[in-house]
């Protein structure tokens, strides 16, 4: 069946009874390297928490020796390639029982596949990346640039590096045309209505559709994004229906829950289902119970593990303060770890971390309670089973 087929597992269990394959696309490594002021972000949106972060930072600031610098500093999700590679094959064989194909994309880096691709049981992982891609000056998107030929995968870097030093629109549609041109890669336009930048909602809709009236015939389909809300996600499957274009899954997993959505095919190869989007226009996405649970609590999760120390993961990853990066004396990102010694980070950023912990153990607050009742409400809002 032709077109952008949407069904959900928690309404039909049955869903992927007619497909061999299941297809994790957009998920995040160790290797991906996110700003810290995102979870100041997290912080702030919670009542209680928020009033208190606002009252202590200006005394912190007043007093501290040394002011964290949240835009310059980062952190990085927990898993290694090898364990988010596994997190995500298990969840299809296991609770689908079909053959995975998992596609990790972090952004602007392919370290991950390369490593991958040194397993035996992942061998055959395409090489992929989120592409931090400016435009218009005010606006950078992340495309899923999915399947990249191996042997020219470092060349991409550098040419996709080049491009955000002295970007262009002319230069990112001829990009665009020549990704295009490669019959197996396969571009996608993640989270698109996503304000990600903030430069406000009604500009960056504007944005988007100057973006797609000069590079829509390159893009191969939009994410339906797992990690996103329900609201937004529908607001992108109009988005599809105006342009018609194809929609597909991207769980965007930075955490230890696997990817709210997949993809379910027939292929047998990631060629083959690129084959299947490109060629015959064709994607099936499935929506897994955890997208039906409170996009605000899965949004905390998700920052929790970020922040919680694991013991028997591998040497270098297991401390919070091990995975969070900041400037040194001379402007060079260095773990906390390195920086200072074990709980002697700056109160701000330590208040950072353990707010964060803090708010993860309250599940059934006020503001989770409302997303709760929001979730129920749009339950099957996305059209599932549906033709788009």
């Amino acid at each position: 069946m032709k077109g952008s087929q949407i069904s959900y597992l928690w309404k039909n269990p049955d869903a992927a009874r007619d497909f061999s394959t299941g297809v994790s696309l957009h998920s995040h490594t160790n290797r991906s390297k996110e700003t810290l002021d995102f979870v100041v972000k997290v912080i702030a949106s919670d009542g209680f928490w928020g009033r208190l972060y606002r009252r202590l930072e200006p005394i912190h600031s007043k007093h501290a020796i040394l002011k964290v610098d949240y835009a310059r500093g980062y952190w990085t999700p927990p898993l290694t390639p090898r364990l988010a590679f596994d997190l995500e094959r298990r969840q299809i064989e296991s609770r689908l029982q079909r053959a995975a194909l998992v596609s990790i994309t972090d952004h602007d880096n392919i370290e991950a596949p390369q490593l991958l691709r040194t397993v035996a049981s992942a061998r055959h992982i395409p090489v992929s990346v989120e592409w931090t891609a400016p435009f218009a000056g005010d606006q950078s998107f992340h495309l899923g640039i999915h399947n990249l030929p191996s042997a020219q995968g470092a060349e991409w870097m550098r040419t996709f590096a080049d491009f955000t030093a002295h970007s262009s629109d002319a230069r990112l549609t001829e990009l665009l045309s020549a990704l295009h041109a490669l019959p197996n890669v396969l571009v996608v336009l993640n989270h698109p209505m996503w304000d990600l930048y903030e430069i406000g909602c009604a500009r960056h809709a504007l944005r988007v559709e100057e973006f797609l009236e000069q590079n829509g015939e390159f893009i191969h389909a939009l994410e339906l994004n797992g990690l996103r809300g329900w609201n937004e996600n529908r607001v992108v499957r109009s988005l599809a229906a105006r342009w018609n274009m194809l929609l597909i899954s991207g769980g965007d997993r930075h955490g230890l829950e696997p990817n709210g959505n997949i993809n379910l095919t027939n292929a047998t190869s990631f060629n083959e289902f690129v084959h299947e989007v490109r060629n015959e226009g064709r994607s099936h996405v499935l929506f897994m119970p955890q997208y039906a649970q409170p996009w605000k609590h899965r949004i905390m999760r998700s920052m929790v593990d970020a922040v919680r120390n694991y013991p028997d993961f591998p040497e270098g990853s297991r401390r919070w303060d091990e995975r969070v990066y900041h400037p040194d004396a001379n402007d060079i990102p260095q773990p906390v770890s390195a920086l200072w010694p074990a709980g002697h980070a700056p109160l701000m950023l330590r208040l950072s971390i353990q707010c964060v912990r803090l708010m993860g153990h309250a599940p059934f607050s006020g503001s989770l309670r409302l997303a709760w009742n929001e979730s129920r409400q749009l339950h099957f809002a996305l059209g599932e089973g549906e033709v788009v």
